[in-house]
């Protein structure tokens, strides 16, 4: 379960980036940055 947790949160962080290219807010890249991070620790952990 904590896998799919980690993977969930690493797309969700990829969509706020992809999301970023059409409108640029700060708080948008440093959610976007944690999801990727938190995701990614999750799902190698």
């Amino acid at each position: 379960m904590g896998r799919l947790l980690g993977l969930v949160l690493f797309c969700i962080g990829i969509g706020m980036v992809i999301g970023m290219l059409i409108a640029e807010n700060v708080v948008i890249v440093i959610v976007s940055g944690l999801c990727l991070m938190c995701g990614y620790h999750i799902f190698c952990k």
